[in-house]
């Protein structure tokens, strides 16, 4: 039963998602683009779809228990790229449903990785679609921060809790979180419109700043050229996208509580904030030095700017690219892809496994080192003037273990199917923490179109697993989850 009261709440999201077709289909027909009729065609398909479902389970409606609320999160993740696949599969020629799932997923889950070349010849709507998905993913992996990962006792928004005064910190699956999810949204969308506003103000058409708006907040990177912002060739615009882009970087529950507070302190003493941004400093630093070193720009400045632009970019998993910094030597690109590991903030629209959990990972490792001077030392770890719990501290442990060997899994898988090592490494780092380009076959002048459909199979489930903090899934797959 519990599994009907499941698909019962997939099919009214699944409703949702088909109205949500109706912005793309807008500037389909403004502009009265060919993809005009795969939009009405894949939006009459899922309201049907969902309707189905909504309606063939409507006796079984029921309250969620925690059991079902991770059936719940997987099923709508695995089936809203379905559903969002459908337009870019019916309109454009020789596209694979491989493929288009492919492209579904990586925007829904925010990760920026594409399979599709002349982006720049495409139908506006399908471009807008793209980005727009990524604008709704961002919004949804908000609410499940709030909402779904407490449940998992690791999840980003717990760890939050433990560093956040006032009383947001302690809600998810209460009454209040409607509460919690409305204020989430505000925050969001007026950062949108601020972003928006800004892009136009700095040249961007409306259709462009609305779309690079859409892919910057929820820090998925999508663009509507294949050469990403560098077909602007504008410091304006890359300056606009670096300040919302670290803007975006941060828990968004933070700038409620700067709003009600009137006061920016409670950003300064958030130590996970703090070392965001100390972590981003220091990397613009040491890779504007190695470029210069290296030769590889002349100037000074043209060396800042590019190092500055692509670090926030990667670090935040947005995965904008302004060049091919794949060219660059080798210790600049794996480092940028290093920061997009940890770098962004717990309850961020960014992937990795969260600046947070690093930070806990550095104080535990710190505690064993004293530990084995002084064996009787109390010495707990600290986060934010508050003791974090042992219990914290082993599910971080336990999480890091999971992370490194579905990292290692899911490379080996690529290497089975013939990638060489370079592009098999990168493409499921990028993929697994939702950064977007990777390095090889799939750098930031390429794309994912030259993988096999088994790669690209692999690579949507691990922005899948990225993108649901790995457990939230792989919980799914134990015998103890299905045991009564």
């Amino acid at each position: 039963m519990g599994a009907l009261a499941v698909v019962a709440l997939i099919g009214r999201v699944v409703v949702i998602f088909a109205l949500l077709k109706a912005v793309p289909l807008a500037f389909a027909l403004h502009g009265k683009d060919p993809a005009e009729g795969a939009f009405l065609s894949a939006a009459a398909l899922t309201a049907v779809c969902g309707l189905a479902m909504s309606l063939a389970t409507r006796r079984f409606r029921r309250e969620l228990q925690p059991r079902d609320g991770f059936l719940l999160v997987a099923l709508v993740w695995l089936l809203l790229p379905a559903f969002g696949a459908l337009p870019l599969w019916l309109a454009i020629p020789g596209l694979s449903a491989t493929d288009a799932y492919f492209e579904a997923m990586s925007a829904l889950t925010a990760t920026g990785a594409t399979v599709l070349s002349g982006l720049d010849q495409l139908p506006l709507s399908l471009n807008v679609w793209r980005a727009f998905m990524q604008f709704v993913g961002g919004l949804g992996i908000i609410v499940l921060a709030v909402a779904i990962l407490p449940l998992l006792g690791v999840g980003g928004s717990q760890l939050f809790r433990a560093e956040t005064h006032g009383p947001l910190k302690d809600q998810k699956l209460t009454p209040r979180i409607a509460e919690t999810a409305r204020a989430l949204w505000v925050v969001y969308f007026i950062l949108a419109l601020a972003c928006l506003l800004a892009y136009r103000a700095a040249g961007m058409g409306w259709a462009d700043a609305f779309i690079h708006m859409c892919s910057t907040i929820s820090l998925g990177g999508f663009s509507n050229y294949d050469a990403s912002l560098g077909h602007f060739d504008s410091p304006l615009i890359e300056a606009v996208a670096i300040v919302f882009m670290m803007l975006a970087g941060v828990h968004l529950v933070l700038y409620f509580l700067v709003w009600r507070g009137r006061s920016p302190a409670v950003l300064w003493r958030s130590p996970e904030v703090r070392a965001f941004y100390a972590v981003i400093a220091g990397a613009i630093a040491l890779v504007t030095a190695h470029l210069l070193l290296t030769g590889t720009y002349g100037s000074p400045a043209e060396a800042l700017r590019h190092a500055a632009f692509h670090v926030v970019s990667l670090a935040t998993t947005t995965g904008y690219s302004s060049e091919d910094y794949g060219l660059w030597p080798l210790f600049s690109p794996m480092l940028l892809l290093l920061l997009g590991c940890f770098a962004t903030c717990a309850g961020s629209t960014g992937g990795g496994i969260k600046m947070v959990r690093m930070l806990l990972l550095v104080k535990q490792a710190r505690r064993e080192l004293v530990r084995i001077v002084h064996p009787n030392v109390v010495n707990p770890v600290v986060l934010g003037e508050r003791a974090i719990s042992d219990r914290v501290i082993q599910g971080v442990i336990a999480y890091m273990m999971i992370y490194g060997a579905t990292l290692t899994a899911l490379t080996m898988a690529m290497l089975a199917t013939g990638l060489d090592a370079v592009t098999a490494f990168t493409a499921v780092v990028a993929t697994l923490n939702n950064i977007g380009p990777g390095l090889g076959m799939v750098g930031p002048a390429a794309n994912y179109g030259t993988l096999s459909d088994v790669q690209t199979w692999i690579g949507s489930f691990a922005m899948l697993l990225g993108r649901l903090e790995l457990l939230a899934v792989l919980v799914l797959l134990t015998p103890q989850f299905w045991r009564k």
